[in-house]
């Protein structure tokens, strides 16, 4: 079965099309679609609306099997289409070392990008700050804001009430500001796994600790 390269909102993703390049729409208006292009890969289901497509090579291989549908177990929340999309990564030169952050915030087609040398410290340190600077640039905190990060540590102190055993002024600050958004979803995201935005804010993070040093 082809697949074509598409834009979803803020990742590239492969969606299911016919021999003339056609998207392949369900009754509903949604489409198949891949993260991964490869034999295996989970299959999602996404509004043809929001797909935009984009110029590359049509492949065909044999995708996995079906994500859950939303509102079942283990499905992934829609996300609402006025939703602002921060990408957030931290670097350490050694852990301690020299450390910084990349962060990426879409609004729309707006995107500001942060690299930013945070100076001697430690991986946590540098992926908590990246989240914070993220947050601290969105105004308008009445929006549905989302949240991806690669770091399982800051998601669970932030989302799961973990205890704190470092870094205490730095999870009560970053506490303190999520209580300030109406809507505010944390997403965990695979590291190094060729996401677009995800490799995009690590190499922000990693250029601000070499250009600093």
């Amino acid at each position: 079965m082809p697949w074509m390269p598409h834009r979803l909102r803020d990742a590239d993703v492969w969606a299911k099309v016919d021999a003339s390049g056609t998207l392949i729409k369900d009754t509903e208006g949604r489409v198949e679609v891949v993260y991964k292009a490869g034999a295996g890969a989970k299959v999602y289901r996404a509004g043809a609306r929001n797909l935009t497509a984009l110029t590359g090579p049509v492949l065909d291989f044999e995708a996995g099997e079906r994500a859950p549908e939303k509102g079942k177990a283990g499905a992934i929340p829609a996300v609402p289409d006025n939703a602002i999309h921060v990408w957030t990564d931290g670097a350490c030169s050694g852990n301690p070392g020299p450390c910084g952050i990349g962060v990426i915030v879409i609004d729309g087609k707006t995107e500001q990008e942060i690299s930013e040398y945070l100076g001697q410290g430690t991986n946590n340190i540098a992926e908590l700050t990246a989240i914070l600077r993220g947050l601290e640039k969105v105004s308008d905190r009445k929006r549905p804001v989302v949240v991806y990060s690669d770091s399982a540590y800051s998601i669970g102190l932030l989302t799961q009430a973990w205890k704190a055993k470092a870094n205490k002024e730095l999870v009560e600050e970053l506490r303190g500001l999520t209580k300030q958004f109406a809507d505010l979803r944390f997403v965990k995201v695979a590291g190094h796994a060729g996401i677009v935005l995800n490799e995009r804010v690590d190499v922000l993070a990693t250029s601000a600790v070499s250009r600093r040093r």
